[in-house]
Protein backbone atom coordinates (compact mmCIF):
# COMPACT_ATOMS: atom_id res chain seq x y z
CA UNK A 1 0.00 0.00 0.00
CA UNK A 2 1.75 3.84 -0.99
CA UNK A 3 1.81 5.43 1.86
CA UNK A 4 -0.69 8.66 1.88
CA UNK A 5 0.16 12.07 3.42
CA UNK A 6 -1.10 15.60 2.53
CA UNK A 7 0.17 18.92 3.96
CA UNK A 8 -2.89 20.59 4.43
CA UNK A 9 -3.31 21.19 8.51
CA UNK A 10 0.00 19.40 9.30
CA UNK A 11 2.25 19.54 12.03
CA UNK A 12 5.82 20.60 10.52
CA UNK A 13 9.57 20.52 12.33
CA UNK A 14 12.24 22.07 10.12
CA UNK A 15 15.68 21.65 11.30
CA UNK A 16 18.09 24.44 9.71
CA UNK A 17 14.99 26.53 9.26
CA UNK A 18 16.82 30.01 9.87
CA UNK A 19 18.20 30.32 6.57
CA UNK A 20 18.16 29.12 2.68
CA UNK A 21 15.96 26.44 1.40
CA UNK A 22 14.67 26.25 5.38
CA UNK A 23 13.21 29.74 5.41
CA UNK A 24 11.45 28.50 2.32
CA UNK A 25 10.20 25.67 3.05
CA UNK A 26 8.80 27.43 6.06
CA UNK A 27 7.26 30.25 3.84
CA UNK A 28 5.05 27.59 1.73
CA UNK A 29 3.78 25.83 4.38
CA UNK A 30 2.56 28.28 6.18
CA UNK A 31 -0.69 28.96 4.47
CA UNK A 32 -1.21 25.31 4.54
CA UNK A 33 0.20 23.70 7.68
CA UNK A 34 -1.74 23.90 11.10
CA UNK A 35 1.79 24.06 13.36
CA UNK A 36 5.47 24.65 12.51
CA UNK A 37 7.86 24.66 14.75
CA UNK A 38 11.16 26.29 13.48
CA UNK A 39 15.01 24.52 15.03
CA UNK A 40 18.35 26.39 14.02
CA UNK A 41 20.93 27.44 16.16
CA UNK A 42 20.48 31.23 16.10
CA UNK A 43 17.62 32.26 18.15
CA UNK A 44 17.57 35.84 16.71
CA UNK A 45 17.21 34.82 13.01
CA UNK A 46 14.35 32.11 14.13
CA UNK A 47 12.43 35.17 15.73
CA UNK A 48 12.68 36.62 12.32
CA UNK A 49 11.75 33.94 10.78
CA UNK A 50 8.52 33.59 12.77
CA UNK A 51 7.61 37.42 12.43
CA UNK A 52 7.23 36.58 8.97
CA UNK A 53 5.10 33.71 9.10
CA UNK A 54 2.51 35.30 10.74
CA UNK A 55 2.82 37.68 8.94
CA UNK A 56 1.74 35.15 6.17
CA UNK A 57 -1.10 33.38 8.23
CA UNK A 58 -1.98 34.83 11.73
CA UNK A 59 -4.08 31.63 12.42
CA UNK A 60 -0.46 29.73 12.22
CA UNK A 61 0.84 27.99 15.32
CA UNK A 62 4.55 28.80 14.96
CA UNK A 63 6.99 28.35 17.24
CA UNK A 64 10.19 28.72 17.50
CA UNK A 65 13.96 26.16 19.28
CA UNK A 66 16.96 27.10 19.44
CA UNK A 67 18.85 24.06 19.29
CA UNK A 68 22.05 22.34 17.47
CA UNK A 69 20.74 19.27 16.51
CA UNK A 70 24.27 17.98 15.50
CA UNK A 71 24.97 17.70 19.47
CA UNK A 72 22.67 15.25 21.89
CA UNK A 73 21.83 18.17 24.25
CA UNK A 74 20.50 20.23 21.18
CA UNK A 75 18.22 16.80 20.10
CA UNK A 76 17.01 16.38 23.66
CA UNK A 77 16.14 19.62 23.77
CA UNK A 78 13.70 19.41 20.74
CA UNK A 79 12.42 15.90 21.67
CA UNK A 80 11.66 18.02 25.17
CA UNK A 81 9.82 20.56 23.17
CA UNK A 82 7.74 18.17 21.53
CA UNK A 83 6.82 16.00 24.01
CA UNK A 84 5.85 19.29 26.27
CA UNK A 85 3.67 21.41 24.00
CA UNK A 86 0.38 20.42 22.47
CA UNK A 87 2.37 20.19 18.99
CA UNK A 88 1.53 16.59 17.22
CA UNK A 89 3.66 16.19 14.72
CA UNK A 90 3.27 14.64 11.34
CA UNK A 91 5.60 15.87 9.18
CA UNK A 92 9.43 16.23 9.57
CA UNK A 93 11.77 18.00 7.34
CA UNK A 94 15.99 17.38 8.51
CA UNK A 95 17.12 20.60 6.50
CA UNK A 96 20.25 21.43 8.55
CA UNK A 97 22.94 20.94 6.41
CA UNK A 98 26.89 21.91 6.22
CA UNK A 99 29.42 21.58 3.50
CA UNK A 100 33.22 22.20 3.17
CA UNK A 101 35.50 23.40 0.28
CA UNK A 102 38.78 22.12 -0.12
CA UNK A 103 40.80 19.56 -0.61
CA UNK A 104 40.66 16.46 2.00
CA UNK A 105 44.37 16.45 3.09
CA UNK A 106 43.76 20.16 4.34
CA UNK A 107 40.45 19.87 5.79
CA UNK A 108 40.19 21.00 9.49
CA UNK A 109 39.66 18.08 11.72
CA UNK A 110 37.13 19.16 13.56
CA UNK A 111 34.69 20.64 10.35
CA UNK A 112 35.75 17.19 9.02
CA UNK A 113 33.32 15.70 11.96
CA UNK A 114 30.71 19.32 12.37
CA UNK A 115 30.29 18.30 8.41
CA UNK A 116 29.39 14.51 9.50
CA UNK A 117 27.73 15.44 12.85
CA UNK A 118 25.34 17.59 10.66
CA UNK A 119 24.52 15.55 7.87
CA UNK A 120 24.61 12.47 9.09
CA UNK A 121 24.30 11.92 12.59
CA UNK A 122 22.01 14.58 13.23
CA UNK A 123 19.27 13.31 10.73
CA UNK A 124 19.30 9.80 11.81
CA UNK A 125 19.15 10.48 15.12
CA UNK A 126 16.39 12.77 15.16
CA UNK A 127 14.68 10.49 12.91
CA UNK A 128 14.77 7.91 14.99
CA UNK A 129 13.46 9.60 18.29
CA UNK A 130 10.61 11.07 16.08
CA UNK A 131 9.80 8.01 14.76
CA UNK A 132 7.44 6.63 17.27
CA UNK A 133 5.67 10.25 17.52
CA UNK A 134 5.36 9.97 13.79
CA UNK A 135 4.02 6.65 13.69
CA UNK A 136 0.86 7.96 16.23
CA UNK A 137 -0.29 10.79 14.09
CA UNK A 138 -0.18 8.77 11.09
CA UNK A 139 -0.36 9.35 8.09
CA UNK A 140 2.96 10.95 8.75
CA UNK A 141 6.03 12.28 6.37
CA UNK A 142 9.32 12.50 6.42
CA UNK A 143 11.41 14.16 4.05
CA UNK A 144 14.88 14.87 3.79
CA UNK A 145 16.86 16.83 2.27
CA UNK A 146 19.92 15.65 -0.21
CA UNK A 147 22.06 17.12 -3.02
CA UNK A 148 23.01 15.53 -6.51
CA UNK A 149 26.45 15.42 -5.17
CA UNK A 150 25.10 12.16 -3.11
CA UNK A 151 25.04 10.79 -6.81
CA UNK A 152 28.83 10.89 -7.58
CA UNK A 153 32.08 10.99 -5.97
CA UNK A 154 33.30 14.93 -5.46
CA UNK A 155 36.20 16.24 -5.35
CA UNK A 156 36.86 19.24 -3.32
CA UNK A 157 33.60 18.12 -1.24
CA UNK A 158 34.11 15.03 -0.33
CA UNK A 159 32.89 14.51 3.01
CA UNK A 160 29.85 16.46 1.91
CA UNK A 161 29.03 14.33 -1.29
CA UNK A 162 29.41 10.97 1.07
CA UNK A 163 27.13 12.61 3.32
CA UNK A 164 24.53 13.39 0.84
CA UNK A 165 24.96 9.78 -0.60
CA UNK A 166 24.24 8.75 3.08
CA UNK A 167 21.26 10.83 3.12
CA UNK A 168 19.82 9.62 0.17
CA UNK A 169 20.33 5.37 0.69
CA UNK A 170 19.17 5.82 4.38
CA UNK A 171 15.81 7.95 3.02
CA UNK A 172 15.16 5.08 0.17
CA UNK A 173 16.12 1.81 2.43
CA UNK A 174 13.53 3.43 5.50
CA UNK A 175 10.91 3.98 2.95
CA UNK A 176 10.93 0.57 2.21
CA UNK A 177 11.01 -0.40 6.01
CA UNK A 178 7.78 2.17 6.28
CA UNK A 179 6.04 0.88 3.55
CA UNK A 180 2.84 -0.75 5.30
CA UNK A 181 3.43 2.43 8.45
CA UNK A 182 1.23 5.41 5.91
CA UNK A 183 4.34 7.16 6.54
CA UNK A 184 6.20 8.28 3.66
CA UNK A 185 9.90 8.86 3.13
CA UNK A 186 11.30 11.27 0.62
CA UNK A 187 14.62 12.50 -0.38
CA UNK A 188 14.94 15.69 -2.61
CA UNK A 189 18.27 15.95 -4.32
CA UNK A 190 18.90 19.71 -5.46
CA UNK A 191 21.70 21.08 -7.46
CA UNK A 192 23.17 24.72 -6.65
CA UNK A 193 20.56 26.63 -4.76
CA UNK A 194 20.88 30.34 -4.07
CA UNK A 195 21.52 30.65 -0.33
CA UNK A 196 24.38 31.13 1.81
CA UNK A 197 25.14 27.55 1.91
CA UNK A 198 28.60 28.03 -0.41
CA UNK A 199 29.79 31.16 1.87
CA UNK A 200 29.74 28.99 4.93
CA UNK A 201 30.92 26.00 3.42
CA UNK A 202 34.20 28.40 2.00
CA UNK A 203 37.65 27.92 3.80
CA UNK A 204 39.48 31.03 6.05
CA UNK A 205 41.56 31.32 2.04
CA UNK A 206 38.16 31.70 0.66
CA UNK A 207 38.19 29.91 -2.32
CA UNK A 208 35.11 28.78 -3.79
CA UNK A 209 35.20 25.04 -5.81
CA UNK A 210 34.88 24.25 -9.55
CA UNK A 211 31.74 25.99 -10.65
CA UNK A 212 31.92 25.14 -14.21
CA UNK A 213 28.83 24.08 -15.79
CA UNK A 214 26.47 24.66 -12.49
CA UNK A 215 23.90 26.88 -14.34
CA UNK A 216 22.81 24.48 -16.31
CA UNK A 217 21.66 22.67 -12.74
CA UNK A 218 20.85 25.89 -10.54
CA UNK A 219 17.23 26.36 -9.68
CA UNK A 220 15.62 29.18 -7.33
CA UNK A 221 14.81 27.96 -3.64
CA UNK A 222 10.98 28.11 -4.30
CA UNK A 223 11.10 26.00 -7.08
CA UNK A 224 13.10 23.13 -5.21
CA UNK A 225 10.75 23.74 -2.37
CA UNK A 226 7.37 23.27 -4.02
CA UNK A 227 8.95 20.67 -6.36
CA UNK A 228 9.98 18.66 -2.72
CA UNK A 229 6.52 19.21 -1.55
CA UNK A 230 4.42 17.93 -4.05
CA UNK A 231 6.51 14.72 -3.94
CA UNK A 232 6.36 14.28 -0.65
CA UNK A 233 1.98 14.41 -1.43
CA UNK A 234 2.60 12.06 -3.74
CA UNK A 235 4.94 9.41 -2.17
CA UNK A 236 7.91 9.82 -3.93
CA UNK A 237 10.90 8.11 -3.16
CA UNK A 238 13.52 10.69 -4.54
CA UNK A 239 13.04 14.40 -6.18
CA UNK A 240 15.54 15.86 -8.37
CA UNK A 241 14.43 19.22 -8.91
CA UNK A 242 14.57 20.93 -12.46
CA UNK A 243 14.94 19.68 -15.93
CA UNK A 244 19.00 20.04 -15.39
CA UNK A 245 19.28 17.78 -12.53
CA UNK A 246 17.01 14.96 -13.48
CA UNK A 247 18.79 14.70 -16.61
CA UNK A 248 22.21 14.37 -14.34
CA UNK A 249 20.87 11.82 -12.47
CA UNK A 250 19.31 9.78 -15.43
CA UNK A 251 22.87 10.31 -17.36
CA UNK A 252 24.70 9.11 -13.28
CA UNK A 253 22.53 6.20 -13.19
CA UNK A 254 23.82 4.87 -16.55
CA UNK A 255 27.71 5.92 -17.22
CA UNK A 256 29.99 3.30 -15.99
CA UNK A 257 31.81 4.44 -12.88
CA UNK A 258 35.08 4.32 -14.08
CA UNK A 259 34.36 6.83 -16.54
CA UNK A 260 32.48 9.19 -14.15
CA UNK A 261 35.86 9.20 -12.51
CA UNK A 262 38.43 9.56 -15.07
CA UNK A 263 35.75 12.56 -16.25
CA UNK A 264 35.72 13.85 -12.52
CA UNK A 265 39.44 13.32 -12.24
CA UNK A 266 40.00 15.64 -15.67
CA UNK A 267 38.41 18.50 -14.18
CA UNK A 268 39.60 18.34 -11.05
CA UNK A 269 42.90 18.41 -12.31
CA UNK A 270 42.29 21.16 -14.87
CA UNK A 271 40.71 23.39 -12.03
CA UNK A 272 43.40 22.75 -10.02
Amino acid sequence: MKPTFSIENSSVLITGASAGLGVEFARQLAPRARQLLLVARREVALNEVHAMLLAINPRLQASVCAADVSTLAGREKVLAFINNTAFELNFLINNAGLGDYGDFASADAARNQEQIDVNVTALVQLTHSLLPILKRQRPSAILNVSSIVGDMPRPSAAIYGATKAFVTSFSEALKIELTNENITVTAVCPGPTPTSFSQTAKRIDGKDIDRRGEDFLKQPNNVVVAQALRGVERGSATIYPGFGVRALSALLRILPRWLLRRLLQRRFLKSA
